[in-house]
């Protein structure tokens, strides 16, 4: 019997990474080639042309999942009867721009939508933030949306996570598809903690340690680490255009996981609210290993923390930490 299809909400959707994400959704990346879809496509009114534009690609694309398009900006229509809310938009960071001045756009930006979703949305919708400052953006989104559950309310770490996979592969000269439980910690920012301690590679003789496999403990705590921080800006400077193809790839990574599960034996990276697992301080959205089963991540618990990785735990906590502090001075 044909599935029901479900609304799927992307914001900023006539930017590089909305333009990248609507046709991997539309053609069955993200839920599977056997899930309909009715997309919902909300930016600002100076991109409502673009927006248009969009759409009509959609139109002309023929993606049999697709059964319909909404193209809006009003937030209200936007956010009307949405399983899934993939919050692309945000005001980006400027040459000569504190932080503060970001934070206070982005407050003003997520209050306004946290509200449309919490009035609008599916029952038990789910929310992805993906713009930065993604993790505390989903704090924001959460603080303005009491009545969506604190489960239903992730961030994007998944770019870093997949980032960490591919250079692993790249250094053993192996399928990134053969690698696995590497772990991103904390903050999608230069502070985030890319962990190897517990991946592993499949290799013809069996599943070997990333560690020993590497041999090379310098490049592992160094320059890996550095390569997975720094990744956007190196791509940034090469193409002079943010990584739009493989954060909306990582996106529907993420909320495919989450929906269809984790195999076995895996987990990924998703910044998701902190419980006070490994000391991390209880209220910070903080990315985790977790797994996923029948539609919920749990954090994966009891993997042993090194002085270096409770050191790198604890400065990512530190910096959400100074962030949510800066996010709810801008809501006085």
């Amino acid at each position: 019997m044909a599935k029901d299809p479900v609304r799927v909400l992307v914001t900023g959707a006539a930017g590089q990474i909305g333009y990248a994400l609507v046709p991997m959704i539309a053609r069955g990346v993200m839920l599977g080639a056997d899930q309909p879809v009715i997309l919902h496509m909300l930016d600002i009114p100076p991109a409502a042309e673009a927006l248009n534009g969009v759409k009509m690609e959609l139109v002309d694309a023929a993606f049999p999942l697709l059964k319909g398009v909404v193209a809006t900006t009003d937030v209200v229509e936007a956010c009307t009867g949405v399983n899934i809310a993939v919050m692309v938009g945000g005001f980006p960071r400027k040459e000569g721009m504190e932080r503060k001045d970001v934070m206070s756009k982005n407050v003003s930006i997520y209050k306004s939508q946290a509200s449309a979703l919490e009035k609008h949305a599916a029952a038990n919708c789910k929310v992805l933030v993906v713009a930065n400052p993604a993790n505390t953006n989903a704090l924001i989104l959460k603080e303005f949306a009491p009545s969506i559950p604190e489960k239903n309310i992730t961030c994007l770490t998944r770019l870093d996570h997949n980032r960490a996979l591919g250079q692993i592969s790249e250094r053993l000269n192996v399928q990134v598809s053969d690698v696995k439980n590497v772990i991103i910690w904390g903050n999608h920012s230069s502070t985030q903690y890319p962990d190897v301690n517990h991946a592993t590679v499949n290799t013809p003789a069996g599943e070997k340690s990333v560690r020993k496999l590497v041999a090379n403990d310098e490049w592992l705590n160094g320059e890996f680490i550095t390569t997975v921080q720094q990744r956007g800006a190196a791509i940034i400077k090469a193409r002079k255009l943010s990584s739009a193809l493989s954060a909306a790839s990582s996106a529907c990574d993420h909320i495919r996981d989450w929906f269809l599960g984790t195999p076995e034996g895996t987990w990924v990276s998703m910044g998701v609210y902190s419980d006070g697992s490994y000391n991390v301080p209880a209220g910070l959205i903080y990315s985790f290993p977790v797994t996923c089963k029948n539609g919920e991540w749990s954090i994966v618990q009891g993997l042993s923390i090194d002085e270096l990785s409770r050191n790198k735990l604890d400065l990512t906590a530190k910096e959400l930490s100074e962030e949510k502090d800066l996010a709810y001075s801008c809501l006085s």
